[in-house]
Parts: C-alpha cells; structure tokens; sequence
C-alpha cells in the first residue's frame, strides 16, 4: 500500500497550491482520509479531513475557510486545495488514510512520504 502525495512547492503571500494524495495497492474508498502539516521543530498537526462518502469535511481553524478538502474514488485519490496562503502555513504536507479518529495522527493506519510547502512574504 502506498500514498503518494505530490503538489508542494514555493509560492508567495497569497498564492494557491493545490495537493493531490494518490493512493496505490489498496482502495480508501470506506474511509476517511486526512492531511497534516509538520513544521520544523513542531509537532505533527491535523489539517483536514474527509469522511468516507466525500460529504464529510472537517477542518483546522487555522486553515477553515482557505483550504478545501476533496475525494475522487474512482482515481482513489485525495486533494488539498490551499488557497490565500500565509507564511505560517510552510511545513511538509503529509496525507493519510484509514483512522478511527480523524484528528489524531496516531489513529491512522498508512502515511504518504510528504511534500514541502513553502509561503514566502
């Protein structure tokens, strides 16, 4: 099973990234499926979610309102679209599949390898 995620890179105040999570070896589609953010001396930390069916959709309030969480089942993959990026929102990106807790990091079962988002001012 493998996660690949891809999408980062350098961008200023601002700007919009959009990340993709696709998932290889197995299919996600009866579950949730989430992203993190790791920023240097930080711990991991949720960032969004989505449930099963696509309709649920949980946010960090930090990014609520900027950031959009998305699924496509039939290419088992799932998105981050960034929007209005800050400098605080540099970190590696990492995307997640298969929790009983959607905002734990520890309660998921597989993890993509991260991308590098950074937001220059």
């Amino acid at each position: 099973v493998q996660l690949q995620a891809s999408g980062g890179g350098l961008v200023q105040t601002g700007d919009s990234l959009r990340l993709s999570c696709a998932a290889s070896g197995r299919t996600f589609s009866s579950q949730g499926m989430g992203w993190f953010r790791q920023a240097p001396g930080k711990e991991r930390e949720f960032v969004a979610a989505i449930d099963w069916s696509g309709i649920g959709t949980y946010y960090a309030d930090s990014v609520r309102g900027r950031f959009t969480i998305s699924r496509d089942k039939a290419k088992n993959t799932v998105y981050l679209q960034m929007d209005s990026l800050k400098t605080e929102d540099t970190a590696v990106y990492y995307c997640a599949a298969d929790t009983y807790n959607i905002y734990s990091p520890k309660a998921y079962s597989y993890w993509g390898q991260g991308t590098q988002v950074t937001v220059s001012s």
